[in-house]
């Protein structure tokens, strides 16, 4: 975006400058409401979604942004990925997910930030690692917690058995 700038005693009276390009508009395709798509998607832009999805997308550097109506029967390969939908799949981000309040997602995820709003459903295995590549210090802990879930997981077989 751009301001004008008056300048006295100039030929140009009036030049632009650029402004801080934060607040500008991104660059996004979109899939609507009506249409289906059965295959791979790949781009080198942010996509929003709002009809249905089934194969792979891959937009490696850019945002996955899945809206109220889509649904996605696929893997995803994004730098960030907004889920408001449904998506079935797995996901691998680059920097985060965003997981809304009306959005679910049936899949295992790899990120580095993840962010799941109350109403949200989530279901698969989370796995979050460092932005520099190196082991976490929480990584003994996220293996506590697989094994408390694997406990959980035996106790209603051993609990069914037994009666």
């Amino acid at each position: 975006m751009l301001q004008p700038q008056d300048r006295p005693g100039s030929p140009n009276t009036t030049s632009y400058s650029p402004l801080s390009t934060a607040g500008s508009p991104v660059e996004q395709a979109t899939i609507g409401r009506s249409l289906v798509i059965k295959g791979e998607l790949t781009g080198a832009e942010s996509l929003y979604i709002d009809g249905r999805i089934e194969g792979s997308v891959t937009v490696t550097d850019h945002r996955v942004t899945i809206g109220r109506n889509g649904t996605v029967t696929a893997n995803i390969t994004a730098r960030e990925v907004v889920i408001m939908g449904k998506v079935k799949g797995n996901i691998q981000c680059g920097d985060r997910l965003d997981i809304r309040g009306e959005g679910s997602l049936v899949g295992d995820v790899v990120t580095q930030r993840i962010s799941v709003e109350d109403g949200a459903v989530l279901k698969g295995s989370v796995q979050v690692r460092s932005a520099d590549g190196k082991a976490d210090k929480n990584q003994p802990q996220a293996k506590h917690a697989e094994a408390a879930k694997a406990d959980e997981q035996q106790k209603p077989v051993t609990t069914a058995a037994g009666a």
